[in-house]
This record gives C-alpha cells, structure tokens and sequence, in this order.
C-alpha cells in the first residue's frame, strides 16, 4: 500500500521524486524518503512523518543527481520511524531499494544473511531485499536483482539502484501495481499513473513476474528469467487537472461533487440510443450464452467496494433472479467456497490492485468459473486477469474514503442486472425501460443532494463531539448503511455502527441511551412502516435520530428530531441516492473534529498487501 517513484535521465531528480510522492500520499504517509546519485555517491534522505517533513530536510540538504527513486510509507512491519523509512539499503550502501508490498519469508531470509554476516537496522521486512540484493550481487545488479527475487516469497513491487551501475535502474513487478513511462531522454516509474502524468502521458504497465531495466536511453523489458518482453505502450488520455483538487479544500469532498459525471460517464454509451436497453459491449468471454448458463453468483470484494457488492447482491437477485452469495475478499477463498463451472464471481475493486481480491479471482478461475471485474483502473491486474472487465468511469480517486468509485460500482451493478434480466427475459421490456429511465436521471438528483450540504453540515457539527453513533436500516437501505457507517469511522474516527433494524431487540438496543445520534435510512417504500417503528424503539430510549427518507414521506418528522429528505426514485435505485448525504455527513463530522480529511490515520488508498 506504499507508494514507489523513480527517475533516470537529465534533469535534476529530487523535485520529480517529491512530486510524485506528493500525488503517491494517498498510498501511505507514515513517512517518505529518496535515494539519489550525487557526485559524492548513491545518498539516502527519510524521515518518519509526511513529505512536507521529508521536503525540509531536503531544502535543507539537497541531493542533487540526475537518478532517483522515492517512497512514501504504509507501515506494515516495523512502526513509523525515521530507521524503517524507505529507501532501505545493504550493509555496503551501494544498494537501495524502494518497495511497495509484504516480503512474506523475511524472517528466515533476516536469519540466513545474519547468519553470514549482515547487520540489519531495520525492522521492516524490505531491507532484507537489499542485503539479499548485496548478497548475491556480483558486478551485474540485473541478474543479481534476479537471484534476489527468486528467494523470495509475497508480493512486491521494487525499484533498485546500485552505486556500481549509476546508468540503470532496475524494477520489478509481482502482485503489486508499477507503471512504467517512457519520456525522450528519460524514463520514470510509478505505483500509479499520477504520480509520472505531468512528465509523460506513454507508459506500460509490467505484469506479475515482470522486470524493468531503465536508462536514459530506454526502457527494456524482461521476465524475471531474463527473456525479453515486446509490448507496445499505451497513451493516457486523463487531463491532469483531474487528479488535482479543482478549488475544493479536499480531494474528498471534490469526489464527492463529481459523483453526477460519474454516474453519466459510467451509463454512457451503455444505454442504446432508444434509451430503453442496455448495451454491454465488454462482455466478450462471459458471452449471452454462458450468463444463460449461469446457476448462483458470488460477489467478492474488501472495503467500500465490498458493501457495494452487497447492493449488488441485491440489484441482481432482484433483476435477474439468480442467487447471489456476498462475500469479503480476504475470508472468500479460506473457506473453501464452492465454486463451479456455472459460477460466475464478479469481483469488486476500486484499484484493480487490491490483494485478496485478486487472491480470489485467481482461486474462482482455477476452480473453473467465469471471472467479471468491476473496476475503475483499465489496465489494473484485476481487469487484466478478470475474463471481463465493466470499467467504471469515475476517473482517479485520490482521497482514501472511497465516494465516486463506490457510487460508480452501483450504476455498474443496475446494468449488469438490467443486462442479465434482458438476456434471461426474468423482467418485462417495459420494467427495464423504467428502471433505465429512472436511472437516467440519477444525476441530476445527486446534484439536488448536493445542494443542500449545509444542513448536512450543521448536523454533522452537532453528532461530532460524540464518541459512538449508529446506522440502522432494513433492505437495501441496511446495505447502504454499512457504507455510512464505514465512512463515518474511517475519516471521523467515531465508532460507529449499523444494524439491520429488524435485529434491534436482539441485543443492539442495549446500546441506546440518552442522546446517542442513530442515522436510520427509511426510503424502501415496502418496509417504510416497520422501520418507522424501529425508529421509534431507538427514540423512546432517548436516542437523537436523524432520518433519511424520499421526497413526499411526511410522516416520518413525526418520530425522529431532523429528517434529511432525498429526491424520490424507484426503490431499487435508492442507494445510488441515499449515500450521497452519508459521505457529506462524514465529511463535515471529520472536519468538525479537525482530522486530515484525505489521509485518515493508519490506512492507505490501494490495499495491495494480505
């Protein structure tokens, strides 16, 4: 989950470094660090802390040189300090390396080098990787980087320099995302597009069991065995701006009001032009025939996206009557789950580079199944491995609390199940234009939402001074609520939260006492009376309720203390709506409560770690 740069070409490397660094912080910000050649040598400057830390060292001291790599921290072994910083280096300091990933085996490699002789200062299982590098590093740092890698088991995306070899740097791809770009005169790399799109708009992407060898010159690419690689780059079409804040005082609110072209992009060309069915063009391998032969479903994820799929458990079984099972990725594939050949996993990530999702994938497709992605990176592994990928549209999230990629993961689901109803003919022809019709205007209700932020905020204001604060709801408004509640605690760092409703006499009421703040979703028009009396256990126990509710549902004020209405749409279409207020409503409660909005404590943007 960290996030790696380099740079080998004319220019001065220190202020390409921090930049990408700066765009990589939302990957991990425990601390950050470079590794430069300068005419005294390679040089290493970390420190504990953010890049603006890291930026006054080097203000202070530059290292000036034309080859570079940098690293902003995630810590997973060993705490935030300045020793566990990246680069990390051997025992020589001719080699440093910079990594993104879990070196699983550590341990017994940290016993076998210490056992001829190494000295680690380290806690982090990373530097192991540039003693092993030192260890078998004999006048090529190619074939020695080789060596290294086969001894070692995880996942890992590195970037080396060796003080003997200043004209090559050399990187290595296996479950951790490493771009590649290609500039005149100079090469770059990156864990992710933004951190090299202001230098170069060509890239590749190495695959698993990949390696790069960098100069000026050019870029070569090769398996980890050394047999070359042909591969043609690809150009990226983002405009740079969008990976900037645009005025917004937070990426994450800017997401959050970009979340109406995200709902347009995402449909787009996916609705044909009657506007009365939907066009699934991606689906090339998972052909009308194969969904014709599908028997259950799996909906596999971590996170935000995770809770996405469980509205999309729903959005299908409703849609296209299939059963569905929802599972969170890191449990999926541990409990042997029983996978056939007329089962079809779809997988949920944001990145397309999160670990246990792409765990799964792999253990779905071993056990014969058709593999769809819903992701919001085109060339991620995750839509490279998936036997089909539906791209969300909702361009580059940069803040860690996801928004517009969850919200974008709804209006996926609506036309995979719109799509899958079609073909399977579980819904009439006039159903599916409403639904599609209704789903046309999606984004100009979100706008509406929008609108009204300042009430969100002053409630948000007033429940932010508590410590524990709930979600409750019933259906989809149930599913909707664990994202709330994820959102509220992951940024805000209230605890908090959410419960089926209908399970509140089942233990949960027990804690509810006087003024703790209950959010209770109540826009599914069938359950709207029973969760009204839900609303009502909670309050009688002296519970501050906020409701959430469709445009027109007057009798909800009778029973909680502030309603936040939100435009009426068909039911199932809701949480593409109800979710808007929540990410506002966390958004306002973390500022309220002085947090950095964008980079909550201890988590990292792209899991790409177990």
């Amino acid at each position: 989950m960290c996030g790696i740069v380099g740079y080998i070409g004319m220019r001065d490397s220190q202020p390409i470094l921090l930049e990408g660094l700066k765009k990589l912080e939302y990957r991990g910000y425990d601390s950050a660090g470079i590794a430069v050649f300068t005419k005294d040598g390679l040089e290493v400057t970390k420190s504990k802390g953010r890049i603006a830390i890291l930026e006054s060292l080097l203000d202070e001291v530059p290292l000036a040189g034309t080859i570079g790599i940098g690293h902003t921290r995630w810590a997973t072994h060993g705490r935030p300090s300045d020793i566990n910083s990246h680069p990390h280096s051997d025992n020589s300091l001719k080699i440093s390396v910079v990594h993104n990933g879990i070196i699983e085996n550590f341990r017994e490699l940290r016993e076998e080098l210490q056992a001829k002789g190494h000295v680690f200062l380290s806690e982090t299982d990373t530097e192991v990787i540039s003693h092993l590098i030192g260890f078998f590093y004999e006048g090529d740092i190619v074939k020695a980087v080789q060596r290294a890698v086969t001894s070692m088991r995880g996942a890992y995306a590195i970037a080396v320099l060796c003080e003997d070899e200043p004209e090559k740097l050399v990187a290595v791809r296996l479950a951790s995302p490493l771009i590649i770009g290609l500039g005149d005169g100079e090469n770059f790399i990156g864990s992710d597009i933004p951190a090299i799109l202001e230098y170069t708009r060509d890239v590749f992407i190495l695959n698993d069991g990949e390696m790069a060898v960098l100069t000026r010159e050019g870029v070569d690419l090769m398996t980890l065995e050394g047999n070359p690689i042909s591969r043609e780059s690809f150009y990226v079409d983002w405009d740079i701006t969008t990976a900037e804040k645009a005025g917004y005082d937070h990426f994450m609110l800017k997401e959050i009001y970009e979340q109406p072209k995200a709902y347009q992009d995402t449909m787009g060309s996916r609705i044909d032009v009657s506007g009365e069915r939907v066009v699934l063009p991606e689906l090339v391998n998972i052909t009308d025939e194969a969904i014709r032969g599908i028997r259950n479903i799996h909906v596999v994820a971590c996170g935000t996206a995770s809770y996405a799929g469980m509205v999309g458990k729903q959005i299908i079984e409703q849609l296209a009557r299939i059963p569905v099972e929802w599972d969170v990725a890191s449990e999926y594939r541990y409990r042997s789950p029983i996978i056939t050949e007329t089962t079809m996993v779809i997988v949920v990530s944001q990145s397309g580079e999160t670990a246990d999702t792409l765990a799964a994938l792999r253990e779905a497709q071993r056990c014969g199944a058709k593999v769809l992605a819903i992701t919001n990176v085109v060339g991620s592994s995750v839509a490279r491995e998936a036997d089909d990928v539906i791209v969300t549209w909702a361009g580059p999230e940069i803040a860690v609390a996801s928004t517009k990629a969850y919200s974008s993961q709804l209006i996926a689901f609506y036309l995979l199940g719109l799509y899958m109803a079609q073909v399977l003919g579980t819904q009439k022809d006039s159903y599916v234009h409403e639904v599609i019709t209704a789903m046309k205007q999606l984004p100009e209700q979100v706008s509406h939402i929008l609108l009204q932020a300042e009430k969100l905020k002053v409630v948000a204001e007033s429940v932010s001074g508590h410590d524990n604060l709930f979600f409750i709801g019933r259906g989809l408004d149930y599913a909707v609520s664990l994202e709330g509640s994820l959102k509220l605690k992951e940024i805000s760092y209230i605890h908090s939260e959410a419960y089926p409703a209908g399970e509140l006499k089942h233990g949960t009421l027990a804690l509810i006492d006087e003024g703790v703040p209950v959010i209770a979703l109540a826009t599914q028009d069938e359950l709207f009376e029973k969760m009204v009396s839900n609303i009502i256990e909670v309050a009688s126990r002296g519970a501050y309720v906020l409701g959430l509710a469709n445009e027109g549902d007057s009798e909800l004020k009778k029973s909680v203390d502030e309603v936040f209405y939100i435009p009426r749409t068909l039911p199932l279409l809701t949480p593409a709506l109800s979710v808007v207020p929540l990410q506002l409503l966390a958004y306002y409660a973390s500022l309220a409560r002085g947090n950095d909005v964008d980079k909550p404590r201890n988590l990292a943007k792209s899991v790409t770690v177990e």
